[in-house]
């Protein structure tokens, strides 16, 4: 298990996240998978949320926030989805709410303040490694914990999942809420006194099954309080709700590889001839330079293990010592 590399019970200086670098195939799988059994239900079941970027100095910014570069991004958030149900519906698209225009607007393109995230580790993985132009760069999978995360939810919104018995949001239950207006005002401080930031919250979301991508890739969209907050800066002052698993560079295309044969790739996640289109561009492509394994991985029948272990650091086991011809003669 990843290890926090500063908190405050050390009495030092907070960070964004427990970081966890893989050493192996086998390493990020246990780092994925880590802290996912469930006590109370006696089965594995993840309580973790997970987001694949092929580059790990990407940010969790919104594709709102970096549209908007400075400018007034509730204004811009409203112009957007206005505009977007007007000419949506003109096509013969139609929505019962904002938060179905919402999760429509985020599932087809349109910069909103939603990110994109998975309940598997293995899609996440793909996200992570889909980008051949990104396979010289170190990766990462962000991991939040999404039910430690509702303990902070206003007591409104948690009041409505706990009687729908659920850990995730889902387009109904924020129906219940209200607009956007009205649910932005959860994040308000009811005192003077309190920090405006210290309001601000994270809930997740489970959108509807608009189609089978949504589906194949498991998603859930994470969505703040406010059309400006940052969902970095929010996890940088609770750090303990999140970790991330580092994708090293060297270690990407056999993850690619292994992810392929296990049928988790874009003609699965991307259901149609566009995602079929793009699966066969990348897996065709061919190995040269520093894409090419031959010189990282001998072939060999005990490769595998040999190979975790050393990436992992841990002494191999010394092969048996052939006796000398003298001894051989004395027996």
């Amino acid at each position: 298990m990843a290890a926090l590399l500063l908190t405050r019970r050390r009495g030092l200086p907070r960070t964004v996240a427990r970081n966890t670098r893989g050493k192996s195939w086998t390493a990020i799988l246990d780092a994925l998978y880590a802290e996912s059994w469930n006590a109370s239900l006696h089965r594995f079941r993840s309580p973790f949320a997970y987001r694949g970027m092929g580059r790990e100095d990407h940010s969790l910014t919104s594709s709102l926030v970096r549209l908007a570069a400075g400018a007034d991004v509730a204004r811009l958030e409203t112009a957007l989805l206005r505009n977007f149900r007007k000419y949506a519906v003109s096509d013969g698209v139609r929505a019962d709410s904002i938060w179905d225009w919402l999760a429509l607007g985020q599932h087809r393109g349109l910069p909103t303040r939603l990110l994109d995230w998975t309940y598997s580790p293995l899609v996440a993985l793909h996200f992570a490694t889909e980008a051949p132009e990104d396979m010289e760069r170190d990766g990462v999978v962000w991991c939040v914990n999404f039910v430690e995360a509702n303990q902070r939810l206003p007591a409104r919104l948690k009041r409505i999942m706990q009687r729908e018995g659920s850990e995730t949001a889902t387009i109904d239950m924020l129906k219940a809420i209200g607009d956007m207006r009205a649910f932005d005002a959860l994040a308000r401080p009811r005192s003077t006194k309190r920090r405006s930031r210290g309001a601000e919250f994270l809930v997740f979301m489970e959108p509807p099954a608009i189609d089978r991508r949504i589906l194949n890739q498991w998603a859930l969209f994470s969505l703040m309080s406010s059309p400006t907050a940052r969902m970095d800066a929010w996890l940088t002052e609770h750090p303990d709700l999140c970790r991330r698993v580092r994708i090293p560079a060297e270690l990407k295309w056999e993850i690619r590889d292994k992810l392929d044969q296990a049928n988790i790739n874009e003609r699965i996640l991307f259901p149609g001839l566009d995602g079929l289109s793009r699966w066969l561009t990348r897996y065709y492509l061919p190995a040269t330079g520093s894409d090419r394994l031959d010189d990282r991985y001998a072939f060999h029948p005990d490769f595998d293990a040999r190979d975790r272990n050393r990436r992992a650091g841990r002494p191999r086991r010394p092969a048996a010592r052939r006796p000398s011809r003298a001894t051989a003669a004395r027996r």
